[in-house]
């Protein structure tokens, strides 16, 4: 397993999510990729997405089928802006590229918002670390593993 896998498989472990990080035999870079692969809803694919709040980095944890509200968004948080963070900015801090930016394992914990919309699905599906890779949990397990909270981001 390549290290950012094994990064991600520890965090769940230690949060005491089960869960198993797997690898796919081809790329599932996007949410449309992931979900043809895994023959289920673009709906239940989790994006990582990294947005800069101001100058801090946060976690976006979006349901495939939602385009994130910026502005909403920055609203809820209490910041005065939120954009999508530069490819450079997503690497330094969650140690993943884009593409395979995992919910957990990052360098230092990054406060992270759920799309609320993720609930209705019984397994969603995030990246495990790198492009190929993929891990499968519930929506409270998401929660427990990253500490986050719960939102609307559309």
């Amino acid at each position: 397993m390549h290290p950012s896998n094994v990064r991600v498989q520890e965090a769940l472990d230690a949060a005491g999510v089960s869960a198993d990080v797997r690898k796919l035999p081809e790329s599932t870079h996007t949410a449309a990729a992931a979900a043809e692969a895994l023959g289920c809803e673009i709906g239940a694919i989790a994006n990582s997405l990294v947005f800069m709040a101001d100058a801090a980095a946060i976690l976006v944890m979006s349901s495939g089928a939602a385009k994130v509200n910026t502005d909403l968004l920055a609203y809820v948080i209490g910041v005065g802006e939120v954009r999508r963070a530069t490819p450079e900015e997503v690497r330094a801090a969650t140690g993943f590229p884009i593409g395979g930016v995992a919910p957990v394992g990052h360098p230092a914990s990054l406060p992270t918002w759920i799309d609320v919309d993720l609930e209705q699905f019984p397994e969603i599906w995030a990246a495990g670390g790198t492009p190929d890779s993929i891990v499968g949990l519930t929506y409270g397990g998401l929660l427990t593993a990253t500490g986050g909270t719960p939102t609307r981001v559309r």
